[in-house]
């Protein structure tokens, strides 16, 4: 048991959130290089590097510019195991990052020095703060002109509701910005601009600030600047806490530029000593503690075509507690029937490898014929059903037309698994049997189309749609529930799972039917 449990104490297990273009995945691939997992760092955006980064690998992520799905990857650092679930920023794939936050155990926050705190970036540390994740703030980009460092920690803390705690400070910005000095570690780390591959930086330590060498380092200005405003946060903030950083009630923030690898190391060094090991995860029937002998775990993610050559379809495996072994019995709890996996894989975004045994905190993905769903768990034998993996009710909605009848079989393959995947919902209206797609942004409709033509080779055109709202119904009055699917004939649907949604036209429908129906519920997330 001693390895089992050393094994645990060594994971950490992180997810990337932000804005769109604040620089989260350029960050993950400094992460990566430091963790010694990749040798030369991508870029999003670039027309000098002709390497893309690591975790886009998606055809259409290379040609936008973009993240459109959650990558997950792990490394080694310092002997401990780091797994990272880069999320993507763009607003229409919210769902996506909403349920990854549901298998990490802490967050880092990326926020862009010039744009400050954005809308999405709240929304996302909203679910944080809902959840109590630990957070960690980095503000990105310090080689670029940008907001002053106070009035950014002070817009963290009033539109993020976190208290926020600096512990490490810029010299300058922009032009002027000369280096970070570490607050955590007492440490100064002087800026070369040229530092794009990962070469150590200068690292001067300086126990006293007011050592007169400073000076001659940063000069004069600068480092008088400095000197008053760390006494000034030293002052100001409450002193570092790990445990209420833990607990959700502090956020560490860290300054640097993502893309000319600076700042990072001290991120990443200080996150591999206050980040919290695998967590405990509800359950409906009790709570799940990591140390426990037994395996269980919930998926969180399905991905289509991981390798367009294969068709295949993955599972992404959060494990909760106990040991998870290769080729041995689990069951499915929905469907009541043991699985085994003879090749399940850990991950370097599109990179595979077969692992053996994983613990709790890793992410692991199993490759899947069709077996399961978003929310599903595996365990050794008891029966557990892991809360908190929401769907929400779509917002845009357009039916799909086939626009090659010879090719049914294949639309309907590929819309079948790429739903599984959730990056959308289907809904099939009941009167006349249409195919209706909703998404949260418009953005998912164009990626679906291009994943179904270069996927599955079907291809296919959009309707456009007069729909508000798509909710799920349900009551205790069999009765009424009788009498309202009766007249509400023509504004009904199925999604997926065959659960009856109501099709509201507009938000005035949605009233009336509320209003006439007291004693049906309607619903606009399910947990199902």
């Amino acid at each position: 048991m001693s390895n089992f449990l050393k094994e645990l104490s060594k994971r950490r297990t992180f997810g990337i959130v932000a804005h769109p273009d604040a620089g989260k995945t350029t960050l993950t691939e400094k992460l990566l290089l430091f963790g010694g997992a990749i040798q030369t760092a991508g870029a999003v955006k670039s027309n000098k590097i002709k390497k893309s980064t690591t975790s886009d690998f998606m055809e259409i992520e290379r040609q936008r510019g973009i993240s459109v799905a959650t990558s997950v990857m792990a490394f080694e650092y310092r002997d401990l195991q780091i797994n990272i679930l880069d999320t993507p920023g763009h607003k229409d794939f919210a769902e996506d990052t909403y349920r990854t936050l549901t298998a990490v155990d802490s967050v880092i926050v990326v926020i862009d020095v010039a744009k400050g705190v954005e809308e999405q970036t709240e929304k996302l540390v909203e679910v944080c703060r809902m959840r109590k994740t630990p957070v960690i703030v980095f503000v990105n980009k310090m080689d670029r002109p940008g907001k002053e460092a106070f009035d950014l920690i002070d817009e963290i803390e009033q539109k993020l509701h976190l208290n926020a705690r600096p512990l490490s400070w810029p010299i300058g910005m922009g032009d002027r910005f000369q280096g970070v000095y570490n607050l955590f570690e007492q440490r100064l780390v002087i800026f070369r601009p040229d530092n794009k591959q990962g070469r150590p930086e200068e690292v001067i330590e300086f126990d006293n600030l007011d050592d007169p060498e400073l000076d001659k380092l940063v000069g004069e200005d600068a480092a008088e600047e400095l000197r008053e405003e760390v006494t000034m946060i030293n002052e100001v903030y409450p002193p570092f806490e790990k445990q209420e950083y833990l607990d959700g009630d502090l956020s560490p923030v860290f300054f640097g530029s993502a893309v000319n690898n600076f700042g990072v190391k001290e991120l990443l060094d200080c996150f591999v000593d206050i980040a919290p090991t695998p967590l405990p995860r509800p359950t409906e029937e009790r709570l799940v503690r990591p140390e426990e002998e037994k395996f269980s775990g919930f998926v969180f993610k399905i991905h289509a075509n991981m390798d367009p050559r294969h068709r295949d379809r993955i599972a992404f495996l959060r494990i909760c507690s106990g040991t998870f072994e290769r080729n041995t019995n689990y069951l499915h709890v929905r469907q009541g029937k043991k699985i085994k996996f003879s090749n399940p894989t850990s991950f370097m975004a599109s990179k595979k490898t077969v692992v053996e045994e994983a613990y709790p905190g890793d992410v692991v993905g199993l490759y899947d014929s069709g077996n399961f769903k978003i929310g599903d768990s595996l365990t050794e034998g008891e029966e557990l059903h892991f809360k908190g993996i929401p769907r929400f009710s779509p917002e845009q909605f357009r039916v799909v037309v086939n626009a090659d009848p010879m090719k049914t079989k294949q639309l309907n393959k590929g819309l079948d698994q790429l739903m599984d995947e959730g990056v959308a919902q289907l809904f099939i209206r009941d009167f006349d049997q249409a195919k209706i797609i909703g998404t949260v942004g418009a953005l998912q409709f164009d990626v679906i189309q291009y994943r179904l033509e270069n996927e599955y080779g079907a291809k296919c055109r959009y309707e456009p749609l007069n729909l508000y709202k798509a909710c799920w119904i349900t009551s205790d009055d069999e009765a009424a529930m009788k009498e309202f699917l009766q007249r509400r004939k023509r504004d009904l649907g199925r999604d997926k799972t065959g659960e009856v949604v109501y099709l509201a036209e507009s938000s005035w429908s949605l009233k009336m039917a509320q209003d006439n129906h007291p004693e049906i519920q309607f619903h606009f997330v399910s947990e199902k």
